[in-house]
This record gives C-alpha cells, sequence and structure tokens, in this order.
C-alpha cells in the first residue's frame, strides 16, 4: 500500500501561502483565460487531478465543452481567440522549457496580446500550474472538486 502525503496536513503553513499566492495570481487575469492555461499546461504534465478540477471550474465560469475537448489539440482548432492563443502558446513554451525551440515565438504572441503587467501575471499563473501538478502528480493527489475547495 502506499502512503499519500497530503501537502497541507504535512506543511500547513507553506501550504497556505502557496494557495493564497496562487488565488491572487489567478484573480489577476480574466477567469475563462486562467481556466483554459490551467488546464492546458496540466494536459501536459499529465496531471489528472488538476484537468479535473480545472474543467470543473472552466464550466462552472461558462466554458463550453468544445473549447475544452479541443485544448489538447489548441493549434488546429479554430474556437480561441488570438489572445487566448497567445496565452496557450506561452503556457506550451514555459512548461515544455526544456524544449527552447518555440519560446520567442510564443513571446512575440505574448507581447502582441498582454500588456506587461499581464505578461507577469500569466507567466505567474503558468508557473503556479505547473507547481501544483508537480504536488499532485508527485504526491497521488485526488481532490474531489468539493473537498479541494474546502482546503
Amino acid at each position: 500500500m502506499t502512503i499519500v502525503t497530503d501537502p497541507f496536513a504535512a506543511a500547513p503553513q507553506l501550504m497556505k501561502q502557496w494557495m493564497g499566492l496562487s488565488l491572487a495570481v489567478q484573480d489577476s487575469l480574466e477567469k475563462s483565460l486562467i481556466e483554459l492555461v490551467k488546464i492546458r499546461a496540466s494536459i501536459l504534465n499529465g496531471c489528472a487531478n488538476c484537468i479535473n478540477m480545472h474543467s470543473i471550474d472552466a464550466r462552472a465560469h461558462g466554458e463550453t465543452e468544445q473549447r475544452l475537448y479541443l485544448l489538447a489539440a489548441w493549434h488546429e482548432a479554430p474556437v480561441y481567440t488570438p489572445r487566448e492563443r497567445a496565452a496557450l502558446a506561452w503556457t506550451d513554451a514555459l512548461t515544455r522549457l526544456s524544449e527552447g525551440r518555440t519560446r520567442q515565438a510564443a513571446k512575440e504572441g505574448l507581447e502582441a496580446h498582454f500588456t506587461p503587467e499581464e505578461q507577469v501575471n500569466l507567466t505567474l499563473m503558468i508557473n503556479i500550474i505547473n507547481g501544483w501538478n508537480r504536488l499532485a502528480v508527485g504526491f497521488d493527489l485526488w481532490y474531489d472538486v468539493p473537498a479541494a475547495k474546502a482546503a
């Protein structure tokens, strides 16, 4: 039997601070964009927990099934705005940082559609969701959405 470490129980003070930063950053850009970014990074990282959680949140805020399903192939899907496409490209570039081939083109798209402050906010959000993905995958976490919101 594998013991699952609950990060909130093991390091409550740091996790409380991590959660606080997460909540502050997610309110810095439009909700629909933030959820698309969270889901896309989670797809790339194979984080079922986060894909589940953020798909539910996105639907609750009016996101369509079509756009959620097409996130895996967003490059070919015509259902995203130029701003969303720029955010998704930046998400891919930073989440796949070691591949490095798309970062410059993604940065140009980012600069065309986001103010400098929004660029920083989006980059922080991408870093945060990648961190959450690593916590969830690393510790084999699965939170039902009501339980996750209570934490």
